[in-house]
């Protein structure tokens, strides 16, 4: 296939003239050096593409480079053998965005090593409404059953369970056979929250203990907020129980002590979708396919938008008024 000469991308600048982003026309040799260059047919909105489309995040390392954090698409070039023209793949994380040009272009040029041959059972708009936002929720449960969390413990609780990880986080729970309780300070999403897959929907105050130990009330579950939410969490998990920490929507902070850990034996678990092994990769990638596939993926793709709708989606994104997943068609 020809590539051409110059394609559209929306690229990140930060230098003498400021900090600044939008559609240009660039060519292939613009692009990082890789092995595979595909032709991208979609990639999505994470909460780290807003902070580094807006600059309201230090997530770029270098620049200029071109956004978007997750890519999926066809290759048109290959010089890796396990690659051939035609082949559906994706790539999401591995420095995408923070220190190589990302999927918000019509073409991207990939490290063959981190490239995803898509999985049977999955199509490349699912793969992206998934994106690292479903890879980070499934990677979270990987680490909590590799810690021998099992439904017996007790439900799971999702905060943040609106944004993109958490909504996926409550159908990927719930469909590998746990109770699903979200944590959610949209009541207006209480419905919708329920019909992805949450049994309960709490309020943000259910999370709000003072005390260094609480009742028990959940197995475990996922955090994306931070701060008093993910402390609260502990103190209120079963002995053995399992929190995974895969987010900072409120603050970084984490004011509590080490009362769960001694005493109940909770463990905190650290999500870092971005650098995860290629063979971790490579099974939550086939889970997600199959065991693991969300049952409302339609329901959780509450928006679908083009290049040159990114500005708009970034501030609703970080004014809190988005919810679920939102797809990028390449055109």
């Amino acid at each position: 296939m020809t590539i051409p000469s110059n394609f559209t991308a929306f690229r990140i600048h930060s230098d003498a003239a400021g900090y600044r982003s939008g559609l240009e026309q660039i060519g292939l040799d613009m692009l990082n050096a890789g092995e595979v260059v595909i032709k991208v047919a979609y990639s999505s909105v994470n909460f780290k593409d807003a902070l580094a489309g807006t600059g309201q995040g230090k997530i770029l390392r270098q620049f200029p480079l071109v956004g978007g954090i997750d890519v999926a698409g066809h290759v048109v070039a290959s010089s890796d053998s396990r690659f051939k023209e035609g082949d559906e793949v994706l790539v999401t994380g591995c420095g995408l965005s923070e220190t190589r040009d990302g999927g918000y272009a019509q073409y991207a040029r990939l490290d063959a090593k981190w490239v995803i041959p898509l999985p049977q059972g999955l199509s490349l708009r699912e793969s992206m409404i998934l994106g690292t936002a479903g890879f980070t929720a499934a990677l979270a449960l990987y680490r909590m059953r590799e810690n021998r969390q099992t439904p017996a413990l007790g439900p799971l609780a999702v905060t943040g369970a609106s944004g993109g990880v958490g909504s996926l986080a409550l159908d990927i729970f719930s469909k590998a056979g746990y109770e699903v309780h979200a944590i959610s300070g949209k009541a207006e999403q209480a419905d919708w929250l329920k019909s992805i897959g949450a049994t309960q929907v709490l309020p943000r105050d259910a999370l709000a203990t003072k005390k260094p130990l609480d009742s028990a009330r959940f197995g475990g579950g996922l955090d994306n907020v931070g701060g008093t939410m993910l402390s609260s969490l502990l103190a209120m998990t079963v002995p053995y129980g399992n929190v995974a920490s895969a987010g900072l929507a409120a603050t970084a902070e984490l004011p509590m002590t080490v009362m769960p850990f001694i005493i109940r034996g909770v463990s905190l678990l650290g999500v870092a979708s971005g650098g995860t092994a290629r063979d971790i990769r490579d099974d939550l990638w086939q889970l997600l396919a199959g065991d693991w596939k969300p049952r409302h993926l339609d329901a959780i793709r509450t928006l679908e938008t083009t290049l040159d709708g990114l500005p708009g989606v970034f501030d609703r994104m970080l004014a809190g008024g988005s919810r679920g997943r939102t797809v990028v068609r390449i055109d």
